[in-house]
């Protein structure tokens, strides 16, 4: 079906499709069973291939983790993390000696530029009840300038990110989460400061929206240049202008136009992408993106020589003790908690 607003409809698999200046997003739903003295599962991981678990089983998986559940030290160069935690905690560690816990609506905002290794462990804190654990993590490039940034990570605390709460002419609710970018008058607290998102000019929008059930909103336009993806992820259908979409699918939009929602059966939850495109060459080579080959190259021979700084933790899936709460500790030592 034609529609001018609606440039491409794409299903949703693991990895969901993105639009410069954007490189990836994936959204992890994970139902982990209560955690065991190391903080892994306290179930049988018999059948899953350990190291490499990605596959869904009893509502969960290992990933890349061994004893629990995550993301061991990797390397990371030229481009920028962006992870919100809607429930559950992640661990980070670093090469650079950096560390945190965050989750319940927290993002971290990490800009590896010119290298750096860290973890990204899901501590299964609670021993008595299940550990449900819901994030997006999102890669957002940077342009050649900015390559060989100082590594930087910083904490957008869930208690500094403005919730708009708006009602339509019948009442219903829905709920806009502004991660980065702004909405109307309500602005997300700034990002890593090397970040493409840091210059407003370039337009970077991450929300999250969710519809009460028959709820209507509208996105409102931005300028032609921008690039706009839009996923519905969860809810029974909406309306995106004037077509009927079933969850699990991206919505690629033209930015310069307002588009009308409504949610449709139960709540609709949705994220929204936007940005400037960097128009740049882009080479990747797994966890490495670059503008040329050669780049990649060196970045290789880079992690092999340096390991970007060496790995300062007892472990490779490093994590923090059980009853330790949200914190950051950042590379020149200070130290920072919400509130």
């Amino acid at each position: 079906m034609y529609n001018k607003l609606i440039q491409n409809v794409k299903p949703l698999e693991f990895m969901w499709p993105v639009s410069n200046p954007f490189l990836f997003c994936v959204h992890h739903l994970d139902h982990y069973p209560k955690g065991n003295d190391e903080m892994g599962p306290a179930a049988s991981l018999a059948g899953r291939f350990i190291g490499q678990d990605f596959t869904l089983k009893d509502g969960w998986r290992m990933y890349h983790g061994e004893r629990i559940p995550g993301f061991p030290a990797h390397p990371h160069r030229g481009f920028e993390t962006v992870t919100i935690v809607m429930d559950g905690f992640v661990d980070h560690s670093d090469s650079h000696g950096a560390a945190g816990r965050y989750g319940m609506g927290d993002v971290q905002w990490m800009t590896a530029g010119a290298g750096l290794q860290h973890c990204e462990m899901f501590p299964l804190r609670n021993t008595d009840q299940a550990n449900r654990l819901e994030l997006f993590q999102i890669w957002l490039n940077l342009p050649a300038k900015d390559k060989f940034a100082e590594p930087h990570f910083k904490m957008l605390w869930s208690e500094t990110i403005p919730l708009v709460k708006e009602k339509d002419e019948k009442g219903r609710k829905t709920e806009i989460k502004v991660y980065a970018g702004s909405y109307k008058d309500f602005s997300a607290p700034g990002p890593a400061p090397d970040s493409w998102a840091a210059n407003k000019d370039n337009g970077v929008n991450i929300w999250t929206i969710q519809m009460e059930a028959g709820a209507q909103w509208t996105i409102p336009a931005a300028s032609t240049e921008m690039q706009r993806m839009l996923y519905f992820y969860n809810g029974t259908a909406i309306r995106a202008a004037g077509m009927d979409i079933s969850p699990g699918h991206a919505l690629e939009l033209l930015a310069d136009q307002e588009v009308h929602l409504e949610a449709r059966g139960d709540n609709a939850r949705l994220l929204l992408l936007q940005g400037m495109p960097i128009s740049e060459p882009v080479v990747q080579h797994g966890p490495f993106v670059m503008n040329t080959a050669d780049e990649i190259r060196q970045a290789i021979h880079d992690y092999r020589e340096t390991q970007f700084g060496g790995w300062p933790w007892d472990k490779y899936d490093h994590v923090h003790p059980r009853a330790q709460g949200r914190f950051a500790l950042y590379a020149n030592g200070n130290r920072e908690e919400p509130g």
